[in-house]
């Protein structure tokens, strides 16, 4: 199906932008904060993509893309970038209505350094996989960045990181042919681990982690910064 990428970034949207408007969350009103987050988080993901994809790294499969490309990108892999972020911070704006009692847990900053910390040395020890070693070393630097900063929102992100997963490996699954005969992303196993989850490779983990925490830093950012 020509289309299921598309497809599947429609579906991924629908529902957080259908609810963006209910009373209780009012999500529109904070796409002033948002939308500025994700473009400058889109710029950064958009140039090592670009990269990757022309150095073969992974590549995509024109069986399920509308074929329409920016540079070597498929118009579905750019918008990705726009609305998987939109679609998640939804859910991190939910986590804050629905868990009001979520707060600042003792160890999390800890956790947040160890696991920064953990990313370093395997990126340090994998500098022959690409996907693993740059992949590793952005995310272990945020955190650890982001720990010594210790926002008051790090519990909330990772409440919202641990319900992410749940549309991640569903999205995620389609991607790499956990649902389907063919993957719509595939990945040169040289250049990762190789150990996959279902069919996602491991790595993807922790650049979806990457891609939230920056887009939800950035927006924090702007929501103090700008709000009245």
């Amino acid at each position: 199906m020509q289309w299921l990428y598309f497809i599947l970034l429609g579906g991924s949207v629908l529902f957080p932008l259908a609810w963006s408007f209910e009373k209780r969350v009012t999500y529109y009103k904070k796409w002033k904060y948002l939308f500025p987050a994700i473009i400058l988080t889109a710029l950064f993901f958009l140039i090592w993509d670009e990269l990757f994809t022309q150095r073969d790294v992974w590549g995509f499969n024109d069986t399920y893309i509308t074929g329409l490309k920016i540079g070597s990108l498929p118009l579905e892999e750019i918008l990705f970038f726009v609305i998987i972020p939109f679609s998640c911070v939804f859910i991190y704006e939910c986590v804050g209505y629905f868990l009001p009692g979520n707060k600042a847990y003792k160890n999390i900053r800890a956790f947040t350094y160890t696991l920064g910390g953990i990313l370093l040395i395997l990126a340090l020890i994998n500098t022959s996989r690409s996907y693993t070693f740059w992949n590793f070393l952005f995310t272990g630097i945020l955190l650890i960045f982001i720990g010594y900063k210790n926002p008051a929102w790090l519990s909330k992100f990772w409440i919202a990181y641990l319900y992410h997963l749940i549309p991640f490996f569903v999205v995620n699954g389609i991607l790499t042919g956990s649902f389907i005969e063919e993957q719509v992303v595939w990945y040169n196993n040289a250049e990762n681990f190789g150990v996959r989850l279902f069919t996602i490779p491991i790595e993807d983990t922790m650049y979806s982690l990457l891609l939230l925490l920056m887009n939800i830093s950035y927006y924090e950012f702007f929501k103090t910064k700008f709000a009245k």
